[in-house]
């Protein structure tokens, strides 16, 4: 695999500015000369590789929903035991959302603002993702010999709303690690499984 390109490291770039100061003043009150400033573009150069802002809010909607499909998907597949897989899932999702605080925050506040067609799709990406947690606690339900009295779709929604919510609260200078906070939050979140 080569070095990522010129205009790759670019788009990076932007993408990741953009979060930033939308996660700082708000998707509405950013403007384009604020992004291009903030990165170090001029205007016209800000254009060449966005057309406008809200296709960079979209493009941090599908890095964010893609990359965590992806990742539940591979970490489910590359451990056996259910109980294991929410483990390290729930670890995954805080730590990722400590070290990206910004897009996340963008994420989880911005979505009013996405074009309609494209909520529908975010919609059906976070039902695959959220599919992905059911299917291991129903797995880890159906192989115990004593299985807690839990409503499947409640306990993942409880998983993720506390996995989630430390973009509100985490401080990079805290006394935890983005790791170790997500193994903390796993092991507070998972406790009714025994």
């Amino acid at each position: 695999m080569g070095r990522p390109s010129r205009a790759h490291e670019v788009r990076r770039l932007i993408l990741d500015g953009a979060a930033d100061i939308f996660s700082r003043r708000g998707y509405r009150a950013t403007s384009m000369n604020e992004i291009a400033a903030a990165v170090g573009l001029s205007k016209p150069t800000l254009y060449h590789y966005f057309h406008n802002k809200e296709e960079i809010l979209v493009r941090l909607y599908e890095e964010v929903m893609s990359d965590a499909v992806d990742d539940a998907v591979e970490i489910s597949e590359s451990v056996e035991d259910p109980r294991e897989v929410l483990h390290r899932l729930l670890v995954y999702r805080v730590r990722t959302t400590c070290e990206r605080q910004s897009i996340h925050k963008v994420f989880f506040e911005e979505e009013e603002e996405l074009p309609r067609d494209l909520v529908e799709t975010v919609i059906e990406q976070r039902r695959r993702y959220e599919d992905v947690y059911r299917t291991q606690v129903r797995r880890f339900l159906d192989d115990h010999p004593d299985p807690p009295d839990i409503d499947v779709t409640v306990f993942v929604n409880s998983c993720l709303g506390a996995a989630n919510w430390v973009y509100k609260w985490y401080r990079p200078d805290g006394p935890r690690t983005p790791e170790q906070l997500g193994r903390e939050i796993a092991f507070y979140a998972l406790h009714p499984l025994g």
